[in-house]
This record gives C-alpha cells, structure tokens and sequence, in this order.
C-alpha cells in the first residue's frame, strides 16, 4: 500500500455526522483513523474507517462487532498505558506516511483534560514538519514555528473572524502579524498572559510569522462564534 498523505483521524468529541462527512468528501483520497469511540462517529456519518486505535473502553460493543464484520484493523491497547488514543492515532499517522492531518473531535469532550491533552499534542516535536489542523464547530486550530526555529502561517477568512495566538513555549519570539486589527511587530508572546487572545481579521487574509519558538493558532469565524451563546471575558 502506498503511504498516505493525508489522514484524517475523528476523536470522541463533539462532531456531527454531516460534519465528518463533509470533511471527508472536501480531502478526497484519505487514510481514515477513528480513536476509539470516535469510531461510533465515523460509523454514523456513513464512512468506514481504515484503522480504530484505543483501549475501547469507550466503543459500543455493537459498533464494535460492525467494525468486526466490515474487516477494519483493530489496534487494541492497554488501559495502562502512557499515551492517550489521541496520541496512538497520531502515531499511526507518522506510521502510514502523513504529510497532513485534520483531526475532528478532538474537542467537547465531557472530561475536559482529554480537550487539553488533545490541544498540547500539537506542541510534541514527533510532529515537526507535519501538518496537523484540529476542526470543529467553526474554528481551525494548528501550530506555527518550533522551539529554535522561525514560523510563518496564512489565515484565510473573512474580517471580523477572530484570530487568537497563544505560545506553546515558555517564550514564542519575533511574532509578527499582517492583516490583524491589533498588529504585532517583532514582538515576544510570554507562556501565561492572554494578550494573544481575540484579535480580528481585517482583510480575508492574514499572515504571522515567527522567530523562534511554537506558536498556537486559532482561527474562529465569526458566523460561528455569534450563533453560539455568549461566552469568554
């Protein structure tokens, strides 16, 4: 079988059927990767993933036995083990040959460590030079940049969108932005403060780069955030 290049891998989180089956349609050809009871999901959007990796303590056992009967790979682990499903998946990526990952559901979950671990698995250096986009309920999230070496990302959107940039390091350095309401110029991002929080696109494309250090980037189009409740500080 010839390596993938684009993975996608659905987690247990919030996402909805036609949502993952949107994705999907819009990667084209695609290696599918279900973390555990993301595997449900997959099942429901009417897709049939190519691997389910996890302990399976969150998996149906008539999910499971459908998986069973379809012939999809099922890699069982440990409940004891070090590494989350998340993680498992990821690895399975790197496994198969990926050059892009979309990971959905990755967040909402109802333990909201999960949510967070999902979040710093970006910053793991297993995952320099690999793509790695988290998408759900209208908002993209990836990382820029790594702990010695410079970054630089394009933001696609509308203005108004919101745009938050949170380090991933103790020091994210020479952040500079183009296309942002608040502008930063060559400017360090300290781990803690939120300054990075909330800023706006004012064109349909921005840009950010950075010196040195990982930078998060979280891309939420606005259209989505106002049909949600209000929220934030």
């Amino acid at each position: 079988m010839a390596p993938a290049t684009r993975v996608l891998i659905v987690a247990d989180g919030d996402v909805a059927p036609s949502e993952l089956a949107a994705f999907a349609a819009a990667a084209g050809p695609l290696r599918l990767v279900a973390a555990d009871g993301g595997a449900a999901h997959v099942l429901a959007a009417g897709l049939v993933p190519d691997v389910v990796v996890g302990d399976f303590d969150s998996l149906g056992a008539a999910e499971r036995r459908r998986l069973e009967e379809l012939g999809v790979e099922l890699r069982v682990a440990s409940p004891d083990k070090d590494e989350s499903d998340m993680e498992l998946c990821l690895l399975a990526a790197l496994e198969a040959g990926a050059t892009h990952v979309t990971i959905v559901g990755a967040l909402g979950l109802v333990r909201p460590e999960h949510s967070v671990a999902n979040l710093l698995l970006l910053a793991d250096p297993r995952l320099d030079g690999l793509e790695v986009v988290i998408e759900g309920r209208g908002s993209r999230l990836w990382r820029v940049g790594t702990p010695a070496g410079p970054g630089r990302t394009t933001i696609e959107g509308e203005p108004g969108d919101y745009v938050s940039l949170f380090p991933l390091d103790t020091l994210t350095e020479g952040v500079t932005t183009s296309g942002l309401r608040f502008r930063l110029a060559d400017e360090a991002l300290p781990l803690g403060p939120s300054r990075g929080l909330s800023n706006e696109l004012t064109t349909e494309s921005a840009h950010v780069t950075t010196r040195r250090g990982r930078l998060l980037v979280i891309h939420t189009r606005r259209s989505s955030a106002d049909a949600e409740p209000a929220g934030g500080t």
